[in-house]
């Protein structure tokens, strides 16, 4: 397929069936950096109310570059993946201590700052700077294998080589930020995993996986990332209207976020056993929540949440948890810290929040 016939489809495509959303139809590099941060491992519907947010409260790259960390956090609380917002700060602060300000415009450059890979910098250097590198997601990734008939695995370096030199290859010279949003579009709209509208398909005579029925079977991935299962059985203090809470500071999920203090545990086991570990008298007079369920990308966490009714034991117990990084918080308080999903379901099934 010339390069040529293949830019002009789904160029037109596109102009015809593309969502209208903020970050387009803008050659801002603030702008454009900020939605792909976003949407990286996050469906649109759900990172257009946070873009907007951080717009809202952060208009520029260099009101961001002030922004307290704590409160980038609280901004970000339940897109999941928070190392994205602690890098989103860092390159804010980089561009704007290095760059004053101002975007370097080629994807070698972009590609030097924090949180910025491949993708990404492609993304902004041919939407906001029209440079002609082209974007390799998984909805490339699908139009391409299925078009061409790659059974290449993308997740190999040979797959990653094949299919960013042939997106490449393909792209429209004059116009390679629109082709490059087109084919993402027609990714996300048209030639979806599951399902594709190949009846109705601008590249239907073309496309080898419609010609042999292969649509189910490509793009391959065979590298399947192990799942790991953590039990969380977290402690509630009250002290008056105050709760304690932790920050999360070692290298784990949720690091800079703030949850409650915390055993955990190598497999699922009794919560009175947990209990009976740090508070080994016979009168066990706790409450023990039903089990929580959080699944992130790579980790499924199975957590309970345990309360002392009676003083004394909550006074023994806490003494278990005296170490740094324990805080006494009003609810007020609490409400702007910020937190996992997971807690923030629990404090509102509470009617704390």
């Amino acid at each position: 397929m010339k390069k040529g016939y293949f830019s002009k489809k789904i160029i037109d495509w596109y102009r015809d069936h593309h969502r209208e959303l903020p970050w387009r139809n803008t050659q801002d590099p603030y702008k454009i950096w900020l939605s792909e941060i976003i949407l990286q491992q996050t469906r649109v519907a759900q990172g257009l109310p946070y873009f907007e947010k951080f717009i809202k409260n952060y208009p520029t790259v260099k009101s961001l570059a002030l922004a307290d960390e704590r409160e980038v956090l609280r901004l970000w609380q339940g897109l999941g993946y928070y190392t994205r917002a602690r890098n989103l700060l860092a390159c804010a602060r980089k561009v704007v201590a290095e760059q004053d300000g101002k975007f370097p415009p080629t994807w070698l450059e972009l590609r030097q700052l924090p949180g910025i890979g491949d993708y990404t910098a492609a993304a902004i250097a041919s939407f906001a700077f029209h440079q002609r590198v082209a974007v390799v997601d998984g909805n490339v990734y699908r139009v391409l294998a299925r078009l061409f008939g790659i059974d290449t695995d993308i997740a190999s370096p040979e797959g990653k080589t094949l299919f960013s030199a042939l997106a490449n290859q393909l792209i429209s010279d004059d116009q390679p930020g629109l082709h490059n949003q087109a084919i993402m579009e027609f990714g996300a709209l048209h030639c979806v995993p599951v399902n594709p509208n190949c009846e109705e398909c601008i590249f239907k005579r073309n496309c080898i996986a419609y010609q042999h029925e292969l649509q189910h079977l490509l793009p391959v991935k065979l590298k399947k990332q192990r799942i790991t299962h953590r039990y969380f059985y977290y402690f509630l203090f009250r002290s008056g209207d105050k709760i304690l809470m932790t920050a999360r500071l070692e290298k784990d999920i949720w690091k800079g976020l703030y949850d409650f203090p915390l055993l955990e545990e190598k497999r699922a086991i009794a919560t009175e056993k947990v209990v009976a570990r740090i508070y080994p008298a016979k009168d066990l007079d706790f409450v023990f929540s039903e089990e929580y369920k959080h699944v992130l990308s790579h980790q499924v966490i199975h957590a309970r949440f345990i309360e002392a009714r009676k003083k004394k034991a909550n006074k023994l117990v806490l003494q278990h948890f005296s170490r740094n990084g324990n805080t006494w918080y009003s609810i007020r308080a609490i409400e702007k810290l910020p937190k996992p999903r997971l807690i923030l379901r629990y404090l509102e099934d509470k009617g704390i929040l």
